[in-house]
C-alpha cells in the first residue's frame, strides 16, 4: 500500500514538471495594452512619452519586450524600441510632428513571439498632472480641501474623485467624483482617525494619480454604552478563581482614544477595592489585544466587578458582573460541538426557566495563558446556536462552556464539554502498576493521560493480557485515575499486562507492568497469625475469670452464673464494698442491675441473750495488744471469723445450702423463710431457725451496733 502511495505521489510530481517545461518551451505569455502618458511636476509637463505595460505571468526563460509605435496618419511604422522591463520612453523627437499614435508591445523569447492589444490616443490627451496636495479645513463637520496645478499650466480645472476609510480598515471604498477642490464628510466618528486620498484632471488630459495618502482625527466625545465584560477560569469551572477580560469599544462607541480603564472589585467580606490601569503605561496590570483586554489580578474571593472604559471627554457607564456560581443540576444542558481548524458551532437545548436573559458561551485553549486562546459571545435566551471563527489547532484541547445570565445579572456555569478541531492517538499512560495481589486476581490501578496529551477525546481504555484478553475500560469525562480487577487467572503464575489508551483517531502506545500471582497455600500466612491471636485471646479472658472466682470482692460471682444467693453475713456489705472499690477487676463480676446494693435494716430486739460482755471485751483488748492492732480492727476480725465458722458449721452439718430469700426492709411485701431444716439438729439449738443462725446478727454485732 504505501508503494503505490508513492508511486501516486511521483507521478503527479512528474506530470507537473512536465506541463511546467511544456508551457515555457512554447511563446511568452502576451503581455496587456500600454498605457502612455506625459508627465507633469508642479512647474512643467514632459515633453516625451512614458509608456508602462504588464508582462503577465513570470516567463521561465528570458523574453525581450520590444515597444512598437507609429503614427495613424502614415503606414510607416517609426524605429521600434526594446527592453527587458516593463516600460519604456518614446523621445519627442521620434513624434513631434504627428498628433496621434498607435502603440503595441511584443513579446518575443527563442520559442516565438506574440503581440498585445493596440492604443491609439491624441498626444495632447495624455497630459498627465501631478496629484493634487490635501490640507484639513475644518474639523466639525469634516472638510478637507486640495490643490491642482492646472491653472500653472495653463489649463483650467477639471473634475477630482475622492475616496476615504477609517485608519483600520485595510480596504479603500469606492471613490467618489465630480468634486472641485472640497470634501465634507457630515457625521464622522468621534475620536476616529480617517484617510483620504484624491486625485484631479485638468481640462484636458488623464487623471492624476491618487495623492499620498492623508490622516485626519476627528474630534473626540465621551465614549457610549458599556463594556462587554468576563471571566477567565482556568481549566476548571468548579474551581472559580478567575481572571477577569473584557472586549474592546468598537469605534463607533469609543467616540476617542480610550486611555484607560477603571475596575472595582467587590469582596465577599463586604470590602471593595478601585485598580485604575492606564492603556500606555499599563505596567504588567493589563494585557491587551487586538480585540480583548485581560486584567491578570485575581478574583478569589471576589462576588462581583464593575468595569468601565474613560477617554480625555469622559467614560461609559460601569459594567457590572457576578461572579459566576455552578448550577444545581450542572450538564444538564448537553452541548453539541461541530469544529475544526477555522470554524467552531456550538449548540444546545433550551431551558424551561422563564428569568433567563442571555446566554453566554466561551471556549478556551486548554493549558494557554490566561487571555489567550479565549474568546466568548453573549447572545439572547431565543439563541440556541453560536458560530465562532478562528484559528483551532489540531490535536489541541479547547474547553466549551455554557453559562445562563439572569434578569438580575446572576451568572450560572451549566455545561463544559473538551472539543478537538482534529483528533490524532493519545500519548501512553504515565503509571501503570498492579494494587495488589491474590492467587487468582490482581487490582490494576492507572493514571489517566494528562489532558494536554491526550491529542483527543479518549472514549475508552484498553488492558489485557495478550491479544486475546482484551478489556475495554470506560474514560470517565474528567481526568480521574482508574482501577481495574483482573480475575480467572491461575496460582503461582507469572504474567505480563498492558494497557492503553483510544480516541476517534486510534489506540496510542502500550504501557506494561508484569506480575506473579500468589501460589494457592499463600493464604496459610495470614490465617495462622489470626488463630494465634484467638488462642492468646481466650487465654486472657480465662485469666480474668479465674481472677475474679479467687478474688474476695468477687465471692458472688456464683451469683452471675448460677442461682443469686443472699449473703448471710449482712452486716459485711460494707466490707465488701470497700474491697470492690479497690479492686480494679471486681466490676467485671458485679451484676449491671446490683451497682449499688440495698442494705437491710434490721430491727435489734434485746431478747434473753446472755453474753459475757466483761469477758468478751476483755479478750478483744488482749487479742488486740497481741496483733499489734485497734480494738475496732480486731474486734472486726473476731465478728468475721465467727460468722464464717458457723456458716462453716451449718454448711457441714446440713449438707447442704441453708439459704432463703432474704427481703430488704425497702422492698414492699413480707418475708418468706425456708421452713426445711436438718432432721439431725440438737436440743440445744431447737428453739433457734435456721433462718436465725445465717441471717440474724450475733450478739457481737449487736454490741457494736
Amino acid at each position: 500500500m504505501a508503494i503505490l502511495r508513492k508511486r501516486w505521489i511521483l507521478s503527479i510530481l512528474l506530470l507537473y514538471l512536465l506541463t511546467d517545461c511544456f508551457a515555457a518551451a512554447g511563446p511568452p505569455a502576451r503581455p496587456l495594452r500600454p498605457e502612455c502618458c506625459m508627465p507633469c511636476n508642479e512647474k512643467s509637463c514632459s515633453v516625451n512619452i512614458h509608456c508602462t505595460w504588464d508582462q503577465g505571468p513570470d516567463p521561465h526563460i528570458p523574453t525581450t519586450y520590444i515597444l512598437h509605435w507609429e503614427p495613424t496618419d502614415s503606414a510607416e511604422e517609426e524605429q521600434p524600441t526594446s527592453s527587458n522591463s516593463s516600460s519604456r520612453v518614446i523621445d519627442r523627437e521620434h513624434f513631434y510632428y504627428h498628433e496621434e499614435l498607435r502603440v503595441w508591445v511584443e513579446a518575443k523569447n527563442q520559442h516565438g513571439s506574440v503581440h498585445s492589444e493596440e492604443n491609439v490616443f491624441n498626444i495632447s490627451d495624455i497630459i498627465k498632472p501631478p496629484p493634487p496636495a490635501i490640507t484639513l479645513r475644518q474639523l466639525e463637520p469634516l472638510e478637507i480641501e486640495w490643490r491642482s496645478i492646472c491653472s500653472d499650466l495653463h489649463y483650467s480645472m477639471g473634475n477630482c474623485d475622492v475616496r476615504n476609510r477609517i485608519e483600520t480598515n485595510n480596504v479603500w471604498p469606492k471613490h467618489e467624483g465630480g468634486f472641485l477642490h472640497t470634501y465634507t464628510i457630515d457625521s464622522p466618528l468621534p475620536g476616529t482617525v480617517y484617510e483620504f486620498q484624491v486625485r484631479c484632471a485638468c481640462s484636458i488630459g488623464l487623471m492624476s494619480n491618487w495623492s499620498t495618502i492623508h490622516r485626519i482625527r476627528s474630534a473626540e466625545k465621551a465614549p457610549l454604552g458599556e463594556l462587554n465584560i468576563w471571566t477567565y477560569c482556568g481549566s476548571s469551572p468548579a474551581s472559580f478563581d478567575c481572571a477577569l477580560s473584557w472586549k474592546k469599544l468598537p469605534l463607533s462607541h469609543a467616540r476617542g482614544v480610550i486611555v484607560g480603564y477603571e475596575v472595582r472589585l467587590y469582596y465577599n467580606n463586604g470590602t471593595a477595592t478601585l485598580v485604575n490601569v492606564s492603556t500606555a503605561e499599563p505596567r504588567g496590570q493589563l494585557f491587551c489585544s487586538d480585540v480583548q483586554c485581560h486584567l491578570p489580578a485575581s478574583l478569589k474571593d471576589v462576588s462581583s466587578v464593575c468595569v468601565s472604559a474613560f477617554n480625555a471627554r469622559g467614560a461609559t457607564v460601569p459594567s457590572h458582573l457576578i461572579m459566576p456560581t455552578p448550577a444545581k443540576n450542572e450538564n444538564e444542558h448537553a452541548l453539541d460541538l461541530k469544529m475544526n481548524e477555522e470554524n467552531l458551532t456550538v449548540s444546545w437545548d433550551q431551558p424551561l426557566s422563564h428569568t433567563l436573559n442571555e446566554y453566554v458561551v466561551q471556549y478556551k485553549q486548554v493549558g494557554c495563558p490566561p487571555g489567550q486562546g479565549f474568546d466568548w459571545v453573549k447572545v439572547d435566551s431565543s439563541q440556541e446556536t453560536v458560530f465562532f471563527k478562528g484559528n483551532f489547532k489540531k490535536y489541541t484541547p479547547y474547553q466549551v462552556s455554557l453559562f445562563s445570565l439572569s434578569h438580575d445579572k446572576n451568572v450560572r456555569h451549566l455545561s463544559s464539554v473538551i472539543g478537538y478541531s482534529l483528533e490524532g492517538t493519545p500519548s501512553s499512560v504515565p503509571l501503570f502498576k498492579v494494587s495488589s495481589i491474590a492467587a487468582t486476581q490482581v487490582t490494576l490501578f492507572w493514571e489517566c493521560v494528562p489532558l494536554s496529551m491526550q491529542n483527543g477525546q479518549i472514549q475508552y481504555y484498553q488492558l489485557g493480557t495478550d491479544e486475546q484478553n482484551v478489556y475495554n475500560v470506560s474514560a470517565s469525562s474528567q481526568c480521574e485515575n482508574g482501577t481495574f480487577e483482573l480475575k480467572h487467572l491461575h496460582p503461582g503464575q507469572e504474567y505480563k499486562v498492558w494497557i492503553r489508551a483510544v480516541t476517534g483517531a486510534g489506540s496510542g502506545a502500550n504501557t506494561t507492568a508484569r506480575f506473579s500471582t500468589r501460589k494457592q497455600h499463600d493464604h496459610y500466612v495470614y490465617v495462622i497469625p489470626t488463630l494465634l491471636a484467638s488462642f492468646v485471646l481466650v487465654i486472657i479472658c480465662i485469666l480474668i475469670l479465674l481472677r475474679c472466682f479467687r478474688a474476695k470482692t468477687c465471692q458472688h460471682v456464683a451469683s452471675c452464673l448460677c442461682e443469686k444467693v443472699p449473703d448471710p453475713g449482712n452486716s459485711q456489705i460494707f466490707r465488701h464494698m470497700k474491697l470492690q472499690i479497690n479492686d480494679p477487676l471486681a466490676w467485671i463480676c458485679l451484676p449491671m442491675y446490683e451497682q449499688h446494693p440495698t442494705i437491710s435494716v434490721l430491727e435489734v430486739v434485746k431478747n434473753q441473750i446472755n453474753l459475757k460482755k466483761t469477758s468478751d471485751v476483755d479478750e478483744i483488748t488482749w487479742t488486740a495488744a497481741r496483733d499489734g492492732c485497734s480494738y475496732k480492727d480486731c474486734q472486726d476480725k473476731q465478728i468475721q471469723d465467727a460468722v464464717t465458722k458457723e456458716r462453716d458449721r451449718t454448711d457441714h452439718r446440713c449438707e447442704r445450702e441453708e439459704y432463703s430469700k432474704m427481703v430488704d426492709s425497702d422492698e414492699e411485701g413480707d418475708r418468706e423463710e425456708d421452713k426445711d431444716d436438718c432432721s439431725s439438729s440438737s436440743n440445744k439449738e431447737q428453739f433457734t431457725s435456721g433462718y436465725e443462725k445465717h441471717f440474724m446478727p450475733t450478739a457481737l454485732e449487736l454490741q457494736n451496733v
